[in-house]
């Protein structure tokens, strides 16, 4: 009885440890997921500031704001149906699991 209690227990810190390493690598890739967000996010308001709003009138900055809200969806559309396309070619199962 006392061997299956410690190999619970061991199996315990196992699955402990698994998922405490998941939550991490969870967040990192939130946190670095972010940064370059970011750093898209000024990409491409300077490339609207640059070669979108010289074509405007005056007062075009609610236009350049609806080119660049535009521009982030469509990416952001894009880059999550390749990684969907990814994810089930990896894991055939992810369809089912939802």
């Amino acid at each position: 009885m006392a061997k299956k209690t410690k190999k619970s227990s061991q199996e315990d810190k196992k699955k402990l440890h698994i998922e405490i390493v998941r939550q991490m690598l969870t967040l990192a890739t939130s946190g670095f997921g972010l940064v370059s967000a970011l750093a898209w996010n000024s990409l491409i308001q300077q490339f609207v500031a640059t070669y979108v709003k010289r074509w405007l009138p005056e007062g075009g900055q609610l236009f350049s704001l609806l080119i660049y809200a535009v521009i982030v969806t469509i990416l952001a559309v894009f880059v999550t149906l390749q990684l969907s396309k990814l994810l089930r070619t990896i894991d055939p199962d992810t369809a089912s699991k939802k």
